[in-house]
């Protein structure tokens, strides 16, 4: 089963494990490099069905940290494709994550500590979200979107997938969860508008449906979108499954082809009862309430394991984060462990009988 295709609209994935995406930190002014090609090469490489770029910021104030990749210029298509380029040549699908960091913006990537990069360290002050509620103490202090700020927004995204479009992506992800905007506007820990992008779930989950609208506008009609959600923020009074179903159900009527189950990120302080594949049950039960494909995330690391997942019904496909960053060959060792029959590169091929000696040259 995890080596089985997988069908999305017109794109076909040679197998169901797929690249999480995974922020790099390593952009300058938005642009990739090489560590981005060496990066997603070396996934398409080492077999994986599907390769998601990380977090790509849609426009410049909706980087997580100044280090973040970006789609919201022009320029940034050009490397963009050559990685594109090169993952297809691997027989891999390419896709992008679509982001805005909301509240959470402007913050200093992981290995330079937390909390707020002020703008004369390269950050910035329009710093935003549904209401003006700073994630934590040492985060920045957003400002309220206005409705002008929420257009532009939506414009944001909608740009960003064309040029997404024009890099070569062919699938489209939707970052709407782990505590950035668009999970901001959904969860009432977050938002306490009174407008129309406020109070009633409907009018929570009124950007994220704008967003998906503006990108399918532009996205291709046989190229796939999925959306990222958190299923839940694991706090009282927020986000939860029974909110992320009916979510699934809209997201499946405006043209979202896969709900990418994750949780948290909203508050911090939260206890997560982590474990193998913890976020499994959300993927399952969103799949069959809404009726729409999902994709599991979280602890997966066992090829049987993953295997399994998809057998029973939980998910339509997994996504790796962590074990392909420790190896990032991982789906075609899980392929000699399951005896699945997958096409190595051809460069690879002497490791493929590690049992014999092989001579070298």
């Amino acid at each position: 089963m995890l080596f089985s295709p997988l069908s999305l609209r017109d794109i076909t994935l040679q197998n169901r494990v797929g690249v999480s995406p995974m922020c790099q930190y390593s952009s300058t002014d938005g642009f990739a490099n090489d560590w981005h090609f060496v990066h997603l090469g070396a996934f398409a490489v080492g077999g994986a069905g599907l390769v998601f770029s990380e977090a790509t910021a849609v426009l410049p104030e909706a980087r997580i940290s100044p280090q973040d990749l970006g789609i919201w210029k022009d320029e940034h298509v050009p490397m963009l494709r050559r990685i594109t380029d090169f993952i297809h040549a691997q027989g891999a699908a390419s896709g992008i994550q679509l982001a805005h960091a909301g509240r959470k913006a402007s913050t200093r990537r992981p290995w330079d500590g937390s909390g707020a990069v002020l703008p004369g360290e390269g950050g910035w002050l329009d710093v935003v979200a549904p209401s003006a509620i700073p994630f934590a103490p040492e985060y920045p202090s957003p400002h309220e979107l206005t409705l002008d700020g929420i257009t532009r927004v939506v414009d944001g995204f909608r740009d960003a997938a064309r040029r997404a479009h024009a890099a070569g992506f062919q699938v489209a992800e939707i970052h709407a969860a782990h505590g950035y905007l668009l999970h901001e506007f959904l969860s009432p820990l977050a938002n306490e508008r009174t407008d129309a992008y406020g109070g009633s779930l409907e009018n929570r989950a009124r950007l994220v449906l704008d967003v998906l609208d503006a990108v399918r506008d532009v996205w291709p009609a046989g190229a796939p979108v999925f959306v990222r959600i958190s299923a839940t923020d694991w706090a009282p009074g927020g986000w939860d499954v029974d909110q992320s179903v009916q979510l699934a159900r809209w997201l499946r009527q405006h043209g979202a082809d896969m709900i990418d189950c994750s949780s948290g990120g909203l508050v911090p302080g939260v206890r997560i009862p982590l474990g193998p594949a913890y976020q499994a049950p959300f993927a399952a039960r969103i799949r069959a309430e809404a009726d729409v494909a999902t994709a599991t995330v979280g602890l997966i690391t066992d090829p049987t394991q993953a295997d399994e997942l998809l057998r029973a019904g939980h998910a339509n496909m997994v996504l790796l984060g962590r074990e392909l960053l420790r190896n990032p060959r991982w789906p075609l060792a899980a392929a000699h462990a399951l005896g699945a029959a997958v096409t190595w590169p051809a460069q690879y091929l002497r490791a493929q009988t590690a049992s014999k000696p092989v001579a070298t040259r």
